[in-house]
């Protein structure tokens, strides 16, 4: 069912049952107050008989039938019954009918000195009347004909009033409901328009501030996002394809060229020492590639623990020396630490030892004597690890770029790289809900500053 048929039934019905319970609501008191009214009313009729009936201290019964013969009855179907004290009936109107009071009755009355009680064929009450120390029980009962015609009437009203009621609702209800939904019939309609080809500059029209404004708003968030990492993903094979050719392009025109004649011993120990530095970028690209993909992963995906900073920086300095023989690591503490938990953060070990592996191998290929100087600090929640080197730096206009898959600098394209490293790295300290910020001077150096929450 349709969102536009959900609002408009679950309307009808939700307005529809708050119509009948005040209906039944006005029909219920509507009858309690006939009842009450008419069994006053029946209760004065009572006491008027009474007070006529005793005059100078005696019962005058033959006044009260010259009454009934004349104006007296007015009550549709009514019942008068006059008792003594001794329960002997001095009068009725009921005519050829045999007339039985329960004894129990007359007792109730005359202890309660009032009775009152509704049955099927109307209501009845009874009084226990004294004046001049002379007393009757009265007993009148009738029938409310106008009243219950009334009440009739009343219910078939509100019958009808119900049923119209409930026309009008059902048409209100699909009106407002298809108002309500046509703006989203319309966000419907935009974005079943869009695809991946047509993602660049399209945005679905906002109008209001309600809740569906706010999710076209999101959805326009969402599609400038997919269209970011559609484009990111582009540039991102374009990237790869054309690094990963270029070394294998090389591999095959050198090895073509030396099989297209004999060569020396010298000539192929050059040739094949060349296509192993080809063979050694592709490794490390592919093993990039694989970084990178690894550090897109979601942070449920690895493995965390408690991991000490200085003891992973000290055997990844040992990495980089077997790697590298030339490099040289200075790692230093700005301050001892009196607590181990000051320098372990929770994460996971073989992605930090990536991110440090990436940013201290820079550090020695850009420094001109290949030394990477680390310092060690921490803080009330944090550690901090910075990377220094004494290299040709970072132009300004190029330092928001740096971490950027495949981006490299102008001052940088003779350094053997790919320009992966920095975006793994920044990718790895955000799935540690860390920080990470470069400073750079041209022809003076280089600071990277990672900082990680600790234990």
């Amino acid at each position: 069912m349709k969102i536009k048929y959900k609002i408009a039934l679950y309307y009808t019905v939700s307005a529809t049952l708050m119509l009948m319970i005040f209906a039944v609501l006005v029909y219920y008191f509507s009858s309690k107050s006939r009842k009450a009214e008419y069994l006053e009313r029946l209760e004065y009729r009572a006491r008027s008989i009474a007070n006529v009936i005793i005059e100078d201290g005696h019962v005058k019964v033959d006044l009260l039938r010259k009454l009934d013969r004349t104006t007296f009855q007015d009550l549709y179907k009514e019942s008068i019954l006059v008792y003594n004290t001794n329960y002997d009936l001095l009068y009725s109107n009921l005519k050829d009918t045999t007339i039985r009071t329960h004894r129990s009755l007359l007792d109730y009355i005359k202890l309660n000195k009032t009775f009152s009680y509704e049955k099927g064929s109307g209501e009845e009450v009874g009084i226990y009347y004294t004046e001049e120390n002379v007393s009757v029980i009265v007993i009148v009962s009738s029938f409310d004909k106008y009243g219950f015609q009334n009440l009739q009437n009343l219910s078939r009203i509100l019958l009808l009033e119900l049923a119209t009621a409930v026309l009008v609702l059902v048409g209100a209800g699909y009106f407002f409901a298809r108002k309500m939904v046509e703006p989203i019939d319309k966000l419907v309609k935009e974005v079943d328009s869009i695809n991946a080809n047509n993602l660049q500059d399209r945005e679905v029209a906002v109008q209001g501030r309600d809740e569906i404004a706010k999710l076209a708003v999101n959805f326009n968030t969402m599609l400038q996002r997919l269209s970011d990492s559609f484009d990111l993903q582009k540039s991102f094979v374009s990237n790869a394809s054309h690094e990963l050719r270029t070394p294998l392009a090389s591999i095959i025109s050198q090895l073509q060229v030396t099989l297209s004649k004999e060569r020396s011993a010298e000539e192929y120990q050059s040739v094949l020492t060349s296509v192993l530095e080809d063979a050694e970028s592709l490794t490390d690209l592919t093993n990039g590639l694989l970084q990178l993909a690894q550090s897109e992963m979601k942070e449920q995906e690895f493995v965390f623990g408690d991991v000490r900073i200085d003891e992973l920086l000290m055997d990844m300095a040992n990495l980089i020396r077997l790697k590298q023989r030339e490099s040289k690591i200075d790692i230093q503490f700005n301050k001892f630490p009196d607590n181990d938990l000051l320098v372990t953060c929770f994460g996971n070990e073989s992605l930090l030892k990536v991110l440090f592996i990436n940013l201290v191998d820079n550090a020695c290929k850009f420094s001109k004597d290949n030394t990477a100087h680390v310092f060690i600090d921490f803080y009330t929640q944090y550690i901090m690890v910075q990377v220094k080197d004494n290299g040709i730096g970072i132009q300004p206009e190029e330092i928001n770029k740096i971490f950027e898959p495949f981006y490299r600098g102008l001052n940088a394209q003779k350094v053997r790289g790919h320009g992966l490293g920095l975006s793994i790295c920044k990718k790895i300290v955000q799935i540690h809900n860390g920080h990470i910020t470069v400073t750079s001077t041209p022809e003076e150096g280089t600071t990277f500053t990672v900082i990680l929450p600790h234990l």
